[in-house]
């Protein structure tokens, strides 16, 4: 049960610490880098026009998992917005070692990274993709994931690869310790709720329906996303289609 300590408010560990940011060694990068080859694929503008006019206190009371799809396609455009409601990025500050998105985030480190395994999403051909938050782009890092796979790779939950989409978010830790060092841990798993919560109202605004999805085989999906498992690693996922 000694792991239960990372979840506790330990700021006093911060008084006998001296962080990466503190000793002057340059902050990570906001972004994950693409590699050169990398095709990138434009999303549509953000226009609140093309989505329900759903209050806030609706979208929270309707709110709920979803683990049945239609089958019918999520749009690009729809993507595009629950892409921007989850990381979209509204400001680069503190010289540009940090950003304020569309969730909050300890510090504004915001350690995560969003893969996509796309599987029927009009306008958009299936495959798998990394969203780039900065540029509000998607890197096509190769062919879609068999379904199949993600289903193994989510411990046989078969409503994984049943859907038009599976939200597949990553963490790079140092993002985060760069800054709080031992109590990054908390900071981070916490954060992950948040963006968690965005995308079910977002979806629940847009007439879709998501899961949120602890229980997953590690090694699977991290090999999956040719992840080091260390320095990267997979912390949550979320399949996503029209209910």
């Amino acid at each position: 049960m000694s792991d239960r300590h990372n979840l506790k408010a330990n700021w006093d560990l911060l008084e006998s610490f001296e962080s990466d940011q503190s000793k002057g060694i340059e902050h990570p990068p906001l972004q994950k880098p693409v590699p050169e080859g990398v095709s990138l694929v434009s999303l549509p503008a953000i226009d609140m026009d093309d989505f329900p006019n759903s209050s806030i206190s609706e979208a929270v009371m309707s709110r709920k998992s979803v683990r049945s799809f239609t089958g019918e396609p999520v749009s690009i455009v729809e993507l595009s917005w629950l892409l921007w409601a989850t990381q979209g990025v509204k400001s680069i500050v503190r010289n540009g070692i940090a950003s304020f998105r569309t969730v909050p985030s300890g510090g504004a480190r915001h350690p995560f990274e969003t893969y996509l395994s796309v599987n029927n999403v009009s306008g958009l051909d299936p495959g798998l993709y990394r969203y780039l938050p900065f540029d509000h782009t998607l890197a096509h890092l190769r062919d879609r994931i068999p379904p199949s796979s993600v289903i193994k790779g989510c411990l046989d939950q078969k409503f994984t690869g049943e859907c038009s989409v599976t939200f597949i978010w990553t963490v790079i830790p140092y993002r985060t310790e760069w800054r709080y060092g031992p109590v990054s841990h908390k900071i981070i798993a916490l954060d992950a709720g948040h963006v968690c919560q965005n995308l079910y109202l977002a979806c629940t605004a847009s007439g879709l329906g998501t899961c949120a999805i602890g229980a997953y085989d590690q090694d699977i999906m991290d090999s999956l996303l040719d992840l080091d498992g260390r320095d990267e690693f997979v912390i949550y996922i979320a399949p996503v289609g029209r209910r």
